[in-house]
């Protein structure tokens, strides 16, 4: 489990395939400015990173980089598929107990691909606008949660399937916001609570 909090952003290095198949394998460099993640201290074989929204697990490391192997399925589902080396990462550790939950409760299972419509300037902040596929659209509540690319936003409106955050100077800077443009697919992940709210409801609960 995450928070959406983004505690480093890593470069793509190497993508490679798995076998015979269509699987991945991706190569990670970590930031090393960030003592989080110089070293990969604490980090083991088999332990879990949220790479941009997405809950990957680590099969091989170094001190500087860590690979993680990417089925078909998840490639052909989320952004990854797409990314090439050099590409900018939202990196972040598992939750552990006890520690500050900042954001919201994220399990780094996408839900579905948005689409960037909008980047505008308002005030010190930008506005971000976002279509969602509609099969998500009706989770995603005006002053909710959700999370884009790995970090936690909260909602400001929702006019069908498109919904609206503002993005302030310091979350541009730290995660992958500061490279995103207009018609860039993102990695969607709906507030857990709204989709099990929505579950009970449709059983009457």
């Amino acid at each position: 489990m995450f928070t959406g909090i983004i505690s480093g952003v890593g470069t793509l290095s190497e993508v490679r395939p798995v076998g015979e198949g269509t699987d991945m394998r991706l190569r990670i460099a970590v930031p090393q400015d960030r003592d989080v993640w110089a070293g990969l201290p604490g980090v083991i074989l088999g332990a879990s990173i949220s790479c941009s929204g997405c809950c990957l697990t680590v099969v091989e490391m170094d001190g500087a980089s860590f690979a993680v192997d990417v089925s078909a399925e998840t490639l052909s589902k989320t952004t990854l598929g797409r990314w090439q080396p050099g590409r900018r990462i939202n990196l972040e550790r598992p939750l552990k107990m006890g520690d500050e939950l900042g954001g919201h409760i994220v399990s780094g299972h996408v839900d579905g691909l948005g689409e960037v419509l909008t980047s505008t300037p308002e005030n010190g902040s930008t506005r971000w606008t976002f279509r969602v596929p509609p099969a998500i659209a009706r989770f995603i509540a005006a002053k909710g949660s959700v999370a884009v690319d790995g970090v936690s936003l909260t909602v400001n409106e929702v006019e069908g399937d498109v919904f609206g955050v503002n993005i302030i100077p310091h979350t541009s800077e730290a995660t992958t916001f500061g490279a995103l443009a207009v018609g860039d697919p993102v990695n969607l992940e709906i507030d857990m609570l709204a989709r099990y709210v929505a579950r009970l409801t449709e059983r009457g609960l």
